[in-house]
């Protein structure tokens, strides 16, 4: 079996549907001759030709818009956003035309339409290359969110997002393209290779959406998480020796809330942890949730760990991500809660 990085493993997983379904096209700023700034899509446009990837303006509306009418027709496109930032010219695109195509047609149009964008920090990109837009979209009936955290999800979620007959935003944590990050900048990055996540098949399967893995056992406080601070809570969990429960929600909607509510019944004791910022952010939706269907077998209040309410600061990157001193800050208040 192939080692793979997060980006082999997503361009893996196109190659493969490019060349199982000819109703695939991938559509993108950069995507083809340059192959993506992250090089995601490297090679595939000389391998398929350029009426199967396509380079478009920068557009980011028009380039939604052209993916819902190839969707609407028959194909099967997948549209890249380069930066999860710059989704925002095709948010109304998103929310007003591709989630409602089906219920509004009545179920006579549908319009399986992914969408990828690269989102969260960690690599130095200051406020408009490091944001993590994912609760917006989790707020619009209609589509689906997934968000990976290693090669081997990401290339069978991906595979499962495109052969989905709905609409799905597929977000890819840049920080974790190259390696797994525990949070820790001043450590010397470490390599998919060494992950036994980077075991990736390099034919066809897939990884069911609207299902989350336990990615680690535990039974003093359950922590959720998705993206790269699954790798965070990993790292705060060794550290700080507590023995905490981490669940990847991996697809945060439809979110397997059978997984989420099975492990806070069993810790008593939940923490929230994202990068995005903390007001309205999905670890409020989370909390909710917890609360509701959990409420009598809690022991202590839901804890959340998040980014700030600011704009992603350059010059204090590391002061605004939610690193492991936080995250085990976070699950010693929910224990001593």
């Amino acid at each position: 079996m192939a080692r793979m990085n997060m980006v082999q493993a997503l361009n893996s997983a196109m190659d493969v549907m490019l060349e199982r379904d000819p109703r695939v096209v991938i559509l993108g700023e950069d995507v083809g001759y340059f192959g993506g700034v992250f090089r995601v899509t490297e090679g595939l446009q000389r391998k398929y030709g350029e009426h199967r990837v396509l380079d478009t303006p920068i557009a980011e509306g028009g380039i939604v818009a052209a993916a819902i009418g190839m969707g609407v027709n028959g194909l099967k496109p997948v549209a890249e956003i380069q930066f999860a930032d710059y989704i925002y010219p095709g948010f109304d695109q998103v929310v007003s035309e591709l989630a409602r195509v089906r219920y509004r047609s009545a179920g006579e149009f549908s319009a399986p339409v992914t969408i990828r964008t690269p989102c969260g920090g960690g690599i130095r990109g200051g406020q408009t290359h490091s944001q993590s837009p994912e609760s917006v979209f989790t707020h619009v009936c209609g589509i689906k969110v997934v968000m990976p955290s290693n090669p081997y999800d990401a290339k069978g979620l991906l595979i499962s997002a495109i052969e989905d007959d709905d609409p799905v935003v597929f977000f890819e944590p840049k920080r974790l393209y190259n390696g797994p990050f525990d949070g820790h900048p001043d450590r010397p990055a470490v390599p998919w290779t060494q992950h036994p996540h980077s075991e990736v098949p390099a034919g066809y399967y897939t990884v069911p959406l609207g299902q989350a893995a336990v990615v680690r056992p535990g039974d003093a406080v359950t922590v959720l998480a998705y993206g790269t601070m699954v790798h965070v809570a990993l790292a705060a969990v060794e550290e700080a020796e507590i023995d905490a429960e981490i669940i990847d929600l991996r697809t945060l909607l439809p979110l397997d809330i059978d997984t989420v509510v099975d492990s806070v019944k069993k810790t008593g004791r939940c923490v929230i942890a994202h990068e995005a910022t903390r007001t309205c952010g999905y670890g409020a939706e989370l909390a909710a949730l917890v609360q509701e269907h959990c409420f009598y077998h809690l022991e202590a209040p839901i804890v959340r760990v998040t980014g700030w309410d600011t704009p992603y600061p350059h010059i204090f990157e590391w002061e605004y991500f939610p690193g492991p001193q936080r995250v085990a800050d976070g699950m010693r208040r929910a224990l001593e809660g």
